[in-house]
């Protein structure tokens, strides 16, 4: 089954050159994704909400304009593999998830979805075959209304330079940088 405009080989292998190699929560993501811009065909501006940190917003990248360095795309990480597409302007989307119910009608899928072998276990080959054959039959949709906090950009503000360090940072933060206020995440190391 194809992905969008791409056949399931074609997305297969521009999911290796970006993520590193054909992860199948890519190539799955990639059908979410799909089936989430079919049910706005009319919303012009659209953002997303992942709900993993884990591959699917590499398929949210690779098939929207929405990425993490425009703010068009943010992760929740809920640890659920679902993703939130919804009007930028009104919050009203859908909510996009796999039905394990529905996986189960493809085992080597189901076993990989559901962590139940390790990844040297599993029939790759086989797992493919069931992933494209299944599109996006093993997926599920809801209707929802995001919440007002993620709808539109949050503005930098004014900047300023740190007392402590003397690094740009935006002032809405405080008199110093948040690094500064303890929340780096790094220490410095003496040479």
């Amino acid at each position: 089954m194809d992905i969008g405009k791409y056949t399931f080989e074609e997305f297969r292998h521009m999911a290796a050159k970006f993520h590193g190699y054909p992860a199948p929560g890519l190539l799955l993501g990639g059908y979410m994704v799909e089936m989430a811009k079919r049910a706005m065909p009319e919303v012009r501006f659209f953002e997303v909400v992942v709900e993993t940190g884990k591959c699917l917003p590499d398929a949210v990248q690779l098939l929207t304009l929405c990425s993490a360095g425009n703010n068009r795309m943010k992760v929740v990480d809920l640890g659920k593999y679902a993703l939130n597409m919804f009007d930028k302007f009104t919050g009203e989307g859908v909510r996009v998830f796999v039905d394990p119910q529905k996986l189960k009608a493809w085992p080597e899928y189901y076993g990989w979805f559901m962590k139940e072998k390790t990844k040297e276990r599993q029939d790759q080959a086989r797992l493919l075959r069931e992933l494209e054959e299944a599109g996006d039959t093993v997926l599920a949709m809801r209707p929802i209304r995001i919440a007002p906090a993620y709808l539109g950009h949050v503005h930098q503000g004014p900047v300023a330079l740190c007392p402590e360090c003397g690094e740009a940072y935006p002032t809405a933060g405080g008199p110093r940088c948040r690094s500064c206020a303890g929340e780096a995440p790094y220490s410095v190391i003496s040479p």
